[in-house]
C-alpha cells in the first residue's frame, strides 16, 4: 500500500522512498562511473564503490533516517580510491626504491684469484687483500694488525708466490682443458 501513495516525481535517491537494495541498484552504476573517471581503472572504481555500499548497508538505518546516504557512499567511496592510489603509489616508490638489481656475473679471471685466495692462509689472505685491494702500505697494515713490518713483507711475499702458483695452475688446466674441445 505505502508504494501506491508514492507520488510519481519522487527522488529515488531518497531513504524514505526506496530501502537499500533500491537506493543500490539506482546509484552503484553512477558512482562507478565517477570514480571510473577519476581512477581511470574501472577494476578500482567498482571495488571503491562497492565497498562503500557496503559500509553503507552495516550503518544503513542511520543512514537512512539522516542527511542524504548518497553523499555519505560517494565521499566513502572517493576517499577509498584516494587511499588505494596511495597504497599503490607507496608500492611503487618501494619497489622503486629496493628493486633487485641485475649484476653481470663474475669474469673468470676474477673468480679465479677469489678462489685462490681462499686457498691461501688466513694471515697471508689478509695482508694481501689490504696491500693490493684495499691500497695499505706495508707500514698501515703491520700497525693495523699488530706485527712487525718484516714480518708483513714476508707474509706479502708468500701470499703472493702461492697465488702466482695457483693461478698458473689454473690457468694451465684451462688452457689443457680448451685445446682438448678444439
Amino acid at each position: 500500500m505505502a508504494d501506491a501513495r508514492r507520488e510519481p516525481d519522487a527522488d529515488p535517491g531518497r531513504p524514505s522512498d526506496l530501502d537499500f537494495d533500491g537506493f543500490y541498484a539506482a546509484h552503484f552504476r553512477s558512482l562507478t562511473v565517477q570514480l571510473y573517471a577519476y581512477t581511470g581503472d574501472l577494476p578500482t572504481a567498482q571495488d571503491a564503490v562497492q565497498e562503500a555500499f557496503l559500509r553503507a548497508l552495516a550503518r544503513w538505518p542511520r543512514l537512512a533516517g539522516a542527511g542524504d546516504p548518497l553523499a555519505w557512499v560517494r565521499r566513502v567511496a572517493w576517499n577509498l580510491a584516494i587511499s588505494h592510489w596511495r597504497r599503490a603509489r607507496t608500492a611503487a616508490l618501494f619497489l622503486r626504491r629496493y628493486r633487485v638489481e641485475h649484476v653481470p656475473a663474475p669474469e673468470p679471471d676474477r673468480v679465479a684469484v677469489v678462489g685462490a685466495l681462499a686457498t691461501l692462509p688466513d694471515r697471508h689472505r689478509r695482508v694481501v687483500v689490504l696491500h693490493y685491494l684495499a691500497d695499505l702500505p706495508v707500514r698501515d697494515i703491520a700497525e693495523q694488525i699488530g706485527v712487525p713490518e718484516g714480518t708483513v713483507k714476508v707474509w706479502l711475499h708468500r701470499g703472493r708466490t702461492a697465488l702466482a702458483a695457483r693461478l698458473a695452475d689454473k690457468e694451465d688446466e684451462t688452457w689443457r682443458s680448451s685445446t682438448r674441445t678444439r
